[in-house]
């Protein structure tokens, strides 16, 4: 189960410890990419948001960044910024919490970053404690479901024309099982909200 929006009461509950969305007095919003990066799709969304101008935020999960390193350089060459997504994906509220802990700070050897999105954001209280001395902790605004095998690619796009708004984090993700639907909506995206005079900007807390 998961929602496209984050219900305010879950937000407002957490939001001394976790972002959900971004403060701006300019029309901006906070692309993110999650489980990447991933060999044949990260290059060409690096691509696409270069065809818009557009900067975003990979949330790389480690094992994949290590069997990447080419990416690296080219997600920090073309302007974005880079977060810790954990090193092995676990979920957390599947997960005792110091195994939790030590798998982020394996990623955190490779991904070198203050940024952190749990897995799934599955998170437990034990793990935000923990994790926030040395984290920023960003979780999302907007969740497509492009990951989703049962909604469509016109209904994943139809979500964020109709819900994204001026500071709201957006979720996407940079693989190979989701590239169906984020070749299909990316680029729409992002042409929709350029005519409407915003800008995609990474998170650089």
């Amino acid at each position: 189960m998961y929602f496209f929006s984050t219900p305010f009461l879950i937000k407002k509950i957490f939001r001394k410890n976790i972002i959900w969305e971004i403060n701006s007095s300019q029309k901006t919003i906070y692309l993110t990419f999650d489980d990447g990066p991933d060999t044949l799709t990260t290059p060409k969304v690096l691509e696409i948001l270069d065809k818009y101008n557009a900067k975003a935020t990979f949330f790389c999960i480690g094992k994949k960044f290590e069997d990447n390193p080419d990416i690296d350089k080219m997600l920090i060459k073309s302007g974005h910024s880079i977060g810790n997504h954990s090193y092995s994906h676990p979920k957390g509220w599947n997960t005792e919490t110091k195994r939790y802990i030590e798998d982020v700070e394996k990623c955190s050897k490779i991904v070198k970053s203050t940024l952190f999105r749990p897995p799934y954001g599955k998170i437990k209280l034990s793990q935000i404690r923990n994790l926030k001395r040395n984290y920023s902790i960003i979780m999302w605004s907007l969740l497509c479901g492009d990951f989703d095998k049962k909604i469509s690619n016109e209904k994943c796009l139809d979500v964020l024309l109709k819900k994204t708004q001026n500071g709201s984090i957006v979720v996407l993700h940079d693989s190979s099982k989701t590239e169906e639907k984020l070749f299909y909506v990316l680029p729409k995206f992002l042409e929709h909200f350029t005519k409407l005079g915003y800008s995609f900007q990474s998170i650089t807390i």
